[in-house]
């Protein structure tokens, strides 16, 4: 009798042990899905400011037809992006292209003294601090969530529970993989 009643015991508790940690990966799990969420908010946010930016520049520099045409599509693949990694490749493909705008505009004083370009710049730069942000919240919490995952012994419930790792959101591009070459010697 006291045998079946320890044997009760232990099976209640591993029981109680599963369901918390079940619920500690629903949560962590949740906030990931939060984090990709800000950032996709973010990125909608800029899409949206966009157009206005081109039209803003074209007034001022309607031969950059190149720049302008791939803004355009950059921002349509942004927008159709599905999952972490497409999104973050549309991501760093849009961010290189309004630093290419904002290259143009540069050529052209007037279109910098122009307040509504100075206000859609400034508008701008604050979404991409916020998105900055939301990249580093998403790759905390997916961090968090993978730690999990893959620690013992949550690791004997998630992969049966249908949990698993999740991607982190990264930029590719090489310029940034590795320090710039500096050369200070006069030519």
């Amino acid at each position: 009798m006291t045998t079946l009643l320890i044997i009760i015991g232990l099976i209640v508790l591993v029981g109680l042990f599963g369901v918390a940690i079940y619920n500690r990966l629903v949560r962590l799990r949740a906030l990931v899905k939060e984090g990709f969420s800000g950032i996709t908010v973010q990125l909608r946010r800029r899409a949206d400011l966009i157009p206005n930016l081109v039209e803003t520049v074209k007034g001022y520099a309607s031969h950059e037809k190149a720049t302008f045409e791939a803004i355009t599509a950059a921002r349509g693949a942004a927008s159709g992006a599905q999952g972490v990694a497409a999104t973050a490749a549309a991501d760093a493909q849009m961010t290189g292209l309004i630093g290419r705008l904002f290259a143009v505009a540069e050529a052209y004083p007037e279109l910098r003294a122009s307040e509504n370009f100075q206000q859609l710049q400034a508008e701008i730069s604050s979404i991409e601090t916020e998105l900055q942000s939301a990249r580093r919240y998403y790759n905390a919490t997916a961090r968090d969530l993978n730690t999990r995952v893959q620690s013992f012994p949550d690791l004997l419930f998630a992969k049966p529970m249908g949990f698993a790792e999740e991607e982190y959101y990264k930029d590719e591009d090489p310029a940034i993989q590795s320090a710039p070459k500096i050369d200070f010697q006069k030519a």
